[in-house]
């Protein structure tokens, strides 16, 4: 079979007009163009052949790519294809040797360069076909936000959230049609803002400040209780960081928080970089749509939820890089089918309450090996006219790393 190279041209909203000289001759070259409707349109005569994307995409996407095979193929992006683009998708599909890919300037480098912003101190998000609560994981004072937009509404949605977070005071720059001649500005503030924007190829350009009941949340591991919604089942803040520090989550891997309660730490986990993947398991219906809305608040809806009781509902599930129990440890086969999943090199952490489950983790470091810690606090509190130590229930943490093959 002829498996030629697929070229990948970016396009901007001013379409022939703005491409390099290179773009115009594989657009020229090609038997084939793929693209979305709008983006067809800006390439000007009858030829090549035009095929626009179905809806759904993805599911379509290797077979339409397979119908087409021997032909000199050309797939249309908006700006940068590399960059949230169909690029990437096609580079993860048929792999990087084919594909040659011919950028445009993205959207926010348009945008920072009209905004005269430096483009590597911007946090860039996109909300589309993603949930706007991803914004959470970044609005904090004096940062600077590019939102990539999906329709008119768009700015509504975004001024809306940053009311909610207490950021109401934040200035926005709405940019539609970038590059194009009918490219439009609006300016305003978030919790005023009720004007849909003036194109569907909408940015929101965010300049976050505090309002008087913002609440700031730090990035680093052990957010205070109250971050969460909870009903008593949570792992408590200061022994939620050590947790955390014992799983060591790095960019790319995926955790399974077993026992999940309200999701504290796989939401942790998640926030620990925007390419950190969290499972949380959880048999209880009520507290399981709690951990769904923990999330979306603090910025990580991307947290899968998985409703059922283990080890029973780990089947299926992809292997982890990492696992916590935090509860159900003494649940029989539970602890040994964790540790069957785990990945070569991967860490498992469970934390222990009871005499139970404490003769539980004892006697798996005995044949697993690993390190225990006992952690124990203690808070300060009245007591009559006075202040006391209260303590704590101590939680003893097992740590072990499985060998690598």
């Amino acid at each position: 079979m002829d498996t030629r190279v697929i070229t990948v041209v970016g396009i901007g909203a001013e379409g022939w007009d703005g491409l390099t000289e290179n773009s115009r001759e594989a657009l020229r070259a090609a038997e084939v163009l793929f693209g979305n409707q709008r983006q067809l349109d800006l390439v000007p005569g009858d030829e090549p052949e035009r095929v626009a994307w179905p809806s759904p995409l993805l599911p379509e996407l290797p077979g339409l790519i397979e119908r087409y095979e021997g032909r000199a193929i050309v797939v249309l992006a908006s700006g940068d294809p590399m960059f949230h683009g169909i690029g990437s998708t096609l580079a993860g599909l048929l792999g990087p040797d084919r594909i040659r890919v011919l950028p445009h300037p993205s959207s926010p480098s348009l945008a920072c360069a009209r905004l005269g912003w430096p483009l590597d101190r911007v946090d860039v998000v996109s909300i589309v076909g993603r949930p706007a609560a991803a914004l959470n994981a970044v609005v904090a004072p004096g940062r600077r936000l590019i939102v990539l937009g999906a329709g008119k509404e768009a700015p509504i949605i975004v001024g809306a959230l940053l009311a909610g977070r207490g950021f109401g005071p934040s200035r926005m720059t709405v940019l539609c049609d970038l590059g194009a001649v009918e490219e439009t500005v609006q300016l305003g503030v978030a919790e005023e803002w009720t004007e849909p924007a003036a194109s569907p190829l909408t940015l929101i350009a965010v300049e976050c400040v505090p309002g008087p009941d913002a609440a700031p949340l730090a990035r680093t591991p052990g957010l205070p209780d109250d971050a969460f919604e909870h009903d008593g089942q949570i792992t408590k803040s200061e022994v939620r960081a050590v947790t955390l520090s014992r799983l060591a989550p790095l960019p790319g891997e995926l955790l399974w928080d077993v026992g999940a309660g309200s999701g504290s730490v796989a939401i942790e986990w998640a926030r620990a970089h925007p390419a950190c993947e969290a499972i949380a398991i959880e048999n209880s219906p009520n507290r399981a749509e709690r951990i769904s809305a923990n999330a979306a608040a603090l910025g990580v809806p991307r947290v899968q939820v998985v409703k059922g009781e283990a080890p029973d509902a780990l089947d299926g599930l992809p292997e982890p890089d990492a696992v916590f129990i935090g509860g159900g440890l003494t649940a029989p086969g539970l602890l040994e089918h964790c540790w069957d999943a785990l990945k070569p090199g991967g860490r498992l952490v469970a934390n222990a309450v009871t005499l139970e489950s404490e003769a539980k983790v004892a006697e798996s470091r005995r044949s697993l090996g690993g390190e225990l810690i006992r952690v124990g606090v203690e808070r300060a509190a009245p007591l009559g006219g006075f202040t006391a130590w209260r303590p704590a229930m101590p939680v003893t943490l097992w740590t072990v790393r499985k060998d690598p093959e």
